[in-house]
Parts: structure tokens; C-alpha cells; sequence
């Protein structure tokens, strides 16, 4: 079990996209839960936006599509509501009536556990172990999926600053240019293009970014 834990934590070190980082999540779950089993995981966003942000299987990805259709799951319910939710058949299951029997008939899944993956203030996620055995998941199998979760957690979140650090980076280096294009194409100094740049913003109702990226990709600035 240490070793794993190592083997994962290394493998998630190496790893900065935040796809990337829940695909190796998801793999890993797969490997120490059982071949029987598959896996997802859940990113929330702001404004409760969903996504399936890795899987192993498109079942998977359809199994998750079903519960932000319909807004009901247990993908949903641990991110949202409750740490951990198990269902040992989905057959037999009430908490989700539309979800459940759909699920079961469509992708013939039959049990399922989740986990919370992380939580902040802006973003919430989960887990996603899906098998179509009734009561795959049995305590040690839990123990191991809670323990993925915990590494999981640490991982994503730091893959999620890095995106969030080189989106600013990128937005900030493109900015500059813009400035350049207008300081040289006008002969004024930085204070004066970037007020150029908010006075287009403004009249226009469009961030500044994304006049100066129109800027830099084709040279051109909008009327104002």
C-alpha cells in the first residue's frame, strides 16, 4: 500500500494539465480497485457548471452525462452533499428514480461509489467508481478509492493554480504587446496606450484582453 501510495504521488507530481492529472487518477483507481471497475472524475465549477474532466470509459462519461442531464446522482450528491456515497445496486435504489433505472438499463452499471474529490470555495468534485457487479465495493475496496481521493485532491488543485497561474501569465504577455503595437504605432507612452485600450474597453463593452488579442492577431483595434 506505501509503495502505491509513492507510485501515485510520484505520477501525479509529474503532472500539470489538469486532464492529465485526473486521467492518472482515474487509472490509478482502476488498478487498485479492481479491473472490474471504472472510473471519472467530476470537476464543479462556478456557478455549479459540471464536467467529466477524465474517465477510462465513454460508459463512464455517459453515466455522468445522465446525472447533469438530469440533475440527480451520486456523482452529484458527493460532491455536493454528502463525503461518500455508495449504492450496491442501482437496481434497488431511491435516492435518484430517474438516474438509477436509466443508468442500469442503458450502460448496465449496478453499483457505484463516490467520493469528494476536493473542496474550495470556487470548485467541487468527486470521484466516479462505476462496476456492473451488484456490491462491488466492499470496505477494503473503499479504503483504497478514499485514499486515491486524498492524493487526488492535492493533485487537481495544484494542476487547477498552475492553469489558472499561466491563463494570467498568457493574458498579461499578450497585453504587453498590444501595448507595444499601440505605444509604437502612435508614438505615445505605456500610460497613454493602455488608456487607449480602456477607452475602446469601455465604448465597446469588450474586455480589455480580448481587444488587445485582436490587436496582436490582426493588427487591428476596433472603431471608437
Amino acid at each position: 500500500m506505501t509503495q502505491r501510495m509513492a507510485s501515485l504521488a510520484r505520477g501525479l507530481q509529474s503532472e500539470h494539465d489538469v486532464a492529465h492529472t485526473a486521467q492518472v487518477v482515474c487509472e490509478a483507481a482502476e488498478a487498485w480497485v479492481g479491473d472490474h471497475v471504472l472510473a471519472g472524475v467530476t470537476l464543479v465549477h462556478r456557478h455549479r457548471k459540471v464536467e467529466t474532466a477524465a474517465a477510462t470509459s465513454d460508459l463512464v462519461r455517459r453515466g455522468d452525462e445522465l446525472q447533469y442531464e438530469l440533475r440527480e446522482g451520486p456523482c452529484l450528491d458527493a460532491a455536493w452533499e454528502n463525503e461518500q456515497i455508495y449504492s450496491r445496486d442501482l437496481c434497488d435504489e431511491g435516492r435518484w428514480p430517474t438516474w438509477g433505472p436509466r443508468v442500469v438499463h442503458e450502460l448496465g452499471f449496478r453499483s457505484m461509489f463516490c467520493i469528494r474529490l476536493f473542496t474550495n470555495e470556487d470548485t467541487l468534485g468527486a470521484l466516479n467508481l462505476y462496476a456492473r457487479e451488484v456490491d462491488s465495493f466492499d470496505r477494503a475496496a473503499q479504503d483504497d478509492a478514499i485514499a486515491i481521493a486524498a492524493h487526488a485532491a492535492v493533485a487537481v488543485a495544484a494542476a487547477q493554480e498552475i492553469a489558472t497561474l499561466t491563463v494570467a501569465v498568457d493574458r498579461r504577455t499578450t497585453i504587453g504587446k498590444a501595448l507595444g503595437i499601440v505605444m509604437e504605432r502612435y508614438q505615445v507612452d505605456d500610460h497613454a496606450a493602455f488608456r487607449l485600450l480602456t477607452r475602446l474597453s469601455s465604448q465597446g463593452n469588450l474586455k480589455v484582453f480580448a481587444i488587445a488579442d485582436e490587436l496582436v492577431k490582426t493588427g487591428r483595434l476596433p472603431e471608437g
